[in-house]
């Protein structure tokens, strides 16, 4: 209770300070979350949601809310994170938009706070809709500061050719919080690619907890992208939220590599038929490093498909967590679902939980799960080594194979190639 006192105190002290000329509706959505916050405490391990991760380090971690960067980058800084030059992007560094680092388009392609102020029909409609804050406590605590974020609004029929990045940066404050807020809205017919990054400029301890929430209207389609590359010694607690309308297509890619504490709820709302969901992640983790996602695809309407592919990479006393669950309706007739989670173990003493699950409530539908853990095939290692390839490298080629299935179905070749070479160069590590 100490260290939620401790946040609702400075929650206090931000809302009637600097977050003070605040509309009205936005007060309101604040006061509502930090209360159900402050209700529900952090999540502990007797909870089913959490029983396979401890919070511990975050909640015993006296964070401060993180102040404007005392440096201010340049281009330079950050090229090393940018998958284009040109193109749209919205730079972020320790939560704060920085417009000499971005691109804006007008009222589309901009900071949420300034939407917010400007154009507030845009995103009050939609602005803390989707993502859950009643069993939430983190997605609550996020909603309570909301503030500062990427907002991206593409108008119906239009189509943004090239990727838009949203790029968030850690300077390497130490024990400092940010909670960007993200809000996503695909009109009628839409077409658009997001590429939403978190990346440390140094290694460090500091809390990332981030909420994104997405809107594909109907016969829109997002491809939509997470790279999660924080410091190894940050904590990163995220929700990724989308709602789909009829017809409507959401590719979402999501690949963790960094912090050394990281959970990330992932939920899905079919909410018009004839919806397409593809959902694909990848976890790649060394040291001792613990991933935790959770994925809930909700098939609310018939003649919808969901593909969801999960792959995990586990090294040294690694410990990944996937929990998988499809829900399909009452009516929801017609539902395509197939859940595949698969882990590769390097170590004999990483670790991997994994727990598909179905929930079906309706007679007409074709929904299947599975998971593997395991170490390297010895076949196929024999059969390499068969071919004068050496134990060690046959391992790597067999490992990369098993990771770039997941990035070879993204459809941004800058961001393919960047993944790339993270993958390799991990790999390559002694």
């Amino acid at each position: 209770m100490v260290a939620v006192e401790r946040i609702v105190g400075s929650y206090n002290a931000w809302a009637g300070n600097g977050a003070s000329t605040a509309p009205e509706w936005l007060k309101d959505l604040r006061g509502s979350a930090i209360a159900r916050f402050q209700s529900l405490g952090f999540p502990n391990m007797k909870q089913e949601a959490w029983r396979f991760t401890s919070v511990a380090p975050i909640a015993e971690g006296s964070f401060e809310l993180a102040k404007p960067p005392a440096r201010r980058l340049t281009l330079d800084d950050i090229r090393a994170f940018l998958l284009l030059e040109a193109g749209y992007r919205l730079v972020f560094v320790d939560g704060f938009f920085q417009p000499s680092l971005s691109t804006p388009f007008f009222d589309d392609v901009q900071s949420l706070a300034h939407v917010t102020t400007h154009r507030p029909e845009l995103v009050r409609g939609h602005l803390g809709k989707y993502a859950a804050t009643e069993d939430r406590p983190f997605s609550a605590l996020n909603t309570a500061f909301v503030n500062e974020g990427a907002f991206v609004h593409v108008p119906a029929k239009a189509t943004i050719a090239e990727p838009i990045q949203l790029l968030f940066l850690a300077s390497g404050d130490l024990q400092v919080v940010t909670h960007p807020r993200n809000l996503i809205v695909l009109e009628r017919e839409a077409r658009a690619s997001i590429v939403e990054t978190y990346a440390s400029l140094k290694q460090g301890p500091y809390w990332t907890n981030s909420v994104t929430e997405v809107v594909a209207g109907e016969g829109a389609r997002l491809d939509y992208h997470r790279v999660q590359r924080e410091s190894t010694k940050a904590y990163h607690v995220a929700t990724t939220q989308t709602h789909q309308d009829r017809d409507s297509v959401v590719n979402v890619h999501t690949v963790a590599f960094g912090a050394a504490l990281a959970r990330h709820d992932i939920g899905a709302v079919m909410a018009g038929p004839g919806g397409t969901l593809i959902l694909n992640g990848l976890y790649l983790l060394t040291g001792a490093q613990h991933a935790d996602h959770h994925t809930t695809i909700d098939h609310a309407a018939p003649y919808c498909a969901s593909h969801e592919y999960f792959n995990g990479v586990l090294d040294e006393k690694s410990r990944g967590v996937f929990t998988g669950r499809i829900i399909v309706r009452p009516g929801a007739q017609k539902t395509d679902s197939k859940q595949t989670n698969n882990n590769l173990l390097l170590s004999t003493v990483a670790h991997a939980d994994s727990q598909p699950q179905l929930e079906i409530y309706a007679h007409d539908v074709k929904c299947t799960h599975g998971s593997t853990v395991g170490p390297l095939d010895p076949r196929a290692l024999f059969y390499l080594e068969s071919r004068g390839i050496g134990a060690r490298e046959a391992g790597r080629l067999l490992t990369y194979g098993f990771a770039a299935e997941i990035l070879g179905r993204m459809d941004v070749a800058p961001l393919r190639a960047q993944l790339d070479a993270i993958v390799r160069g991990r790999l390559a590590e002694p």
